[in-house]
């Protein structure tokens, strides 16, 4: 094991050794594990804890997991900042449900820092000759990553220290719309993503087939709380 700072609020972990051998990859660029953490509470059960795999290198034999960090808040944060050498972490997966659609014209992707993973891999796996453009909103400059992108896609960094529910939702709202079907791929903040649902579908008339939307997590919850809300009204991204 072990850990990189790639940016103030992002670190990678990466993770080997012989339990690689029972991890079956998947194609999809989005993939997600469950990641089993303890707790310093005696007698405390193992805490879950979902996270996108950003790459898999089957030569190496290793994973990468970005985690974003905000000092000591939360659980797998502070265990990423820490993490030394040896270390081990016990996780479930990978699932899956995300793969850019070759056939479209153009390709939208939308997020916030937990989106990133997925977002660059998608990114890498596009054909050359790919065009679109990234939206990613980060509340500092310096949160800012070098990603790798086909030329025709731009990858724009929204800076929003306010953390606006619908700033990512306006940015959208503002592109210049290209002709032709286009691909959206846009997870982050439940809110926003509630948002960016009205722009994609009241606004733009998108299908379903065409957009990957979904809540990674939402402000003021804890996951655990989080993955409970998706059972109710608050927690649904597309109403009932």
């Amino acid at each position: 094991m072990s850990s990189e700072r790639l940016s103030p609020h992002l670190v990678r972990v990466t993770l080997g050794g012989d339990g690689f051998a029972l991890f079956e990859d998947r194609p999809e660029t989005d993939k997600y594990v469950k990641l089993k953490f303890t707790t310093p509470a005696p007698e405390s059960l193992p805490v879950t804890r979902t996270y996108t795999v950003r790459r898999v290198d089957h030569e190496a034999r290793t994973l990468d997991i970005d985690f974003v960090v905000h000092g000591d808040e939360g659980l797998a944060g502070p265990w990423a900042a820490s993490a030394q050498p040896g270390a081990s972490l016990s996780l479930l997966g990978p699932g899956g449900g995300y793969l850019p659609e070759v056939e479209a014209d153009w390709h939208l992707f939308a997020g916030d820092l937990s989106a990133v993973p997925a977002i660059s891999s998608a990114l890498e796996s596009l054909p050359e000759d790919a065009s679109g453009i990234a939206l990613i909103e980060i509340d500092r400059a310096d949160a800012a990553l070098d990603l790798t992108a086909p030329a025709g896609l731009e990858v724009r960094w929204i800076i929003d220290p306010d953390h606006e529910a619908t700033r990512l939702a306006d940015a959208v709202r503002e592109l210049e719309w290209r002709d032709g079907r286009v691909s959206v791929f846009a997870h982050g903040e439940r809110e926003s993503m509630k948002a960016l649902r009205r722009v994609l579908f009241d606004e733009r008339a998108l299908e379903r087939s065409q957009v990957s939307l979904s809540g990674y997590w939402a402000r003021g919850r804890t996951e655990d709380r989080f993955q409970a809300e998706k059972r109710d009204p608050i927690g649904q991204i597309f109403p009932a």
